[in-house]
């Protein structure tokens, strides 16, 4: 596999290319849910243009009215081919792939597949807060196996976690998030294949989130596919170009199963298929085809962004503990120190005017923590840690 997820680019880093005025006029979750007097560094939206490809797609479908169902193995062969040139993984098999509305909703099609009612699902808190929710109203059973210390996945506590959910002889799935949110942390192959090992040997069933799979941006970091690893082979993964291109309202995404997990997959009722939209699979696979010198830009904006929060940071907030991850534009910062309470993000949004998310929902490990979208330009962030600094003095 290759050693380096971003390549040099010629494009201008589109990080810097939108106006706080032209970004309030979007009508999305991030820039209308708070007042105007707030700078929204919550939600997981880049405050972005979109790539050309993918608005040249868009454009194309509506002057044609191409407007109908999805279709076809177009957004799983652009996938395939992307995968092999940025992670060298040629074994993405297309003939093993379904189109599903989204990432968790796929998630919790393939849940379903693999567990039933009552189940326990492990996760590695703190992490991506819908996990909770989704596998909670799936009336399935969360079962935390928290990260260790170094904010990397704990391996002996996993394996007491798998064997405590396997006890009496019921079925259990593993919830992996890879690259980890909120904590940016990029999994290593070896902790890959010691995971799918613990999961053979338990009779666990992994279903991997990779949403964030395409936006790595620490150099010399490498993303794995779960499903490259030795004994992933019934693993199931959920990947889109969603996250990697801000493509999060325009639906779609895609199932991926190991050798082993094919007959599970084609358990799938084919009415999941029709929930994605036509357009969205347009456009993610205009991305995937074609998007690759914009993402490259982004990735170093966000690169640049990541080492612009910590030299902040350290200047004007240096109680904040601030471990830069290696994936994902967002930025896990542990507020203890500063006596904030278990929920810092509402003292920075009543006394800053600054949106975030709160770490309380990611589970154990999340209070006193919050977490900050770095996927904007430099001036925003540099302001908002001005504020930030202003609320505790």
């Amino acid at each position: 596999m290759t050693s380096n997820e971003q390549h040099p680019s010629d494009e201008a880093n589109p990080l810097r290319s939108l106006t706080l005025d032209q970004l309030r006029r979007r009508t999305s979750m991030k820039w209308r849910t708070y007042p105007a007097d707030v700078l929204p560094l919550w939600v997981a939206e880049m405050d972005v243009p979109l790539a050309a490809p993918v608005v040249r797609a868009v454009t194309e479908a509506m002057e044609l009215g191409d407007t109908g169902y999805p279709v076809g193995t177009a957004y799983a062969e652009a996938l395939a081919a992307f995968a092999g040139k940025r992670w060298g993984w040629d074994d993405l098999a297309v003939e093993r792939t379904a189109i599903v509305p989204d990432v968790m909703l796929g998630v919790v099609e393939m849940l379903k597949l693999v567990t039933g009612p009552g189940d326990p699902v492990i996760v590695n808190p703190p992490v991506y807060s819908p996990f909770y929710e989704f596998v909670t109203h799936l009336d399935r059973r969360v079962v935390e196996a928290p990260l260790g210390a170094d904010l990397r996945i704990d391996l002996g506590v996993l394996e007491e976690a798998f064997r405590r959910a396997v006890t009496g002889g019921g079925r259990a799935a593993y919830l992996l998030c890879s690259p980890h949110n909120p904590t940016g942390t990029v999994h290593t192959a070896d902790e890959l294949a010691a995971v799918a090992a613990l999961a053979e040997r338990y009779g666990v069933r992994v279903v991997a989130d990779e949403i964030h799979a395409p936006v790595v941006t620490a150099p010399g970091a490498r993303f794995v596919p779960y499903l490259s690893v030795p004994g992933a082979e019934r693993g199931l993964a959920l990947m889109s170009a969603s996250k990697g291109w801000n493509l999060a309202g325009l639906k779609a995404a895609l199932a991926l199963a190991g050798p082993g997990a094919a007959a599970d997959l084609a358990r799938m009722p084919e009415e999941v298929g029709h929930g994605p939209s036509h357009v969205g699979v347009l456009a993610h696979t205009a991305a995937l085809r074609d998007g690759t010198a914009w993402l490259d830009a982004v990735l170093t904006g966000i690169d640049e962004n990541r080492r612009l929060l910590t030299r902040l940071l350290a200047e004007h907030l240096p109680g904040v503990v601030h471990r830069p991850g290696e994936a994902t534009y967002l930025a896990w910062l542990d507020c203890r120190p500063l006596d904030l309470g278990d929920d810092p993000a509402d003292v920075f949004l009543r006394r800053g005017r600054v949106a975030l998310s709160s770490g309380i929902p990611f589970g154990t490990g999340g209070a006193g923590h919050l977490r900050l979208n770095l996927a904007t330009s430099p001036e925003v962030i540099t302001e908002a840690v001005r504020r930030m600094a202003a609320a505790v003095e």
